[in-house]
């Protein structure tokens, strides 16, 4: 639950210090600007929402890590949804109206977080989650989010080191291999999703884990 809230304050501290010229620039998403991004937060904030006011009674069917669904097709932001987000985006014209708009959603996220009980259960995409399990879905989607947002704005601050320390040993145990002890959290975070490409001497390290990277995770 403290990583959760330490994760999205950062992230929602970072949106919160953009210029509006910013909002212009590119993200680490493919296809998309930081508007883009940041709009997607709004939903995603709304997202949590939804799901922790919706208990499920039955028995856990996912855990934070195989919540995810790994694929081997990198996006192209093409996707009806992505496209989509594009164009919210677009509609807010202003970037403090998108501003305000994730503060006040992502606001009251936090607040409902920090109150659910971690045991219970919840239902998303047709699957029940523990609260626990399902806010840590969230640390490793706010820390990658947070690296998209900062990927050309280079004085902006990194996401709390828990976080991504937290979102590797996540990724190391989806790919059922540990990234060598040598990359930093961020760097293999980056390496491992595709957002960068590993340079030779790195792929000389990952050795045959190489074969199973990137991650495209949905």
């Amino acid at each position: 639950m403290d990583l959760f809230s330490r994760s999205w304050t950062a992230l929602r501290t970072a949106v919160a210090e953009l210029s509006d010229e910013d909002f212009s620039r590119p993200s680490g998403c493919t296809g998309w600007l930081v508007r883009d991004l940041v709009c997607h937060l709004v939903i995603d904030a709304q997202d949590v929402l939804i799901t922790l006011a919706t208990p499920a009674d039955t028995e856990p069917t996912r855990d934070a890590v195989t919540y995810w669904e790994v694929t081997e097709t990198a996006p192209t932001g093409d996707d009806p949804l992505d496209a989509l987000t594009v164009r919210l985006a677009a509609a807010y014209e202003e970037p403090w109206l998108l501003k305000f708009h994730l503060d006040d959603v992502g606001s009251a996220a936090g607040r409902a977080a920090e109150l659910a009980d971690p045991a219970l259960r919840v239902g998303t995409r047709d699957q029940v989650l523990a609260v626990g399990d399902y806010l840590r879905v969230y640390v490793l989607e706010w820390t990658l989010h947070h690296l998209d947002l900062i990927a050309h704005l280079p004085d902006a601050a990194d996401p709390p080191a828990a976080g991504l320390a937290g979102t590797r040993e996540m990724l190391e145990t989806i790919a059922g291999t540990a990234f060598p002890a040598s990359f930093s959290d961020k760097d293999a975070l980056l390496i491992a999703t595709g957002r960068r490409a590993p340079t030779d001497a790195e792929r000389a390290e990952l050795g045959g884990s190489a074969a199973r990277l990137p991650l495209f995770l949905g």
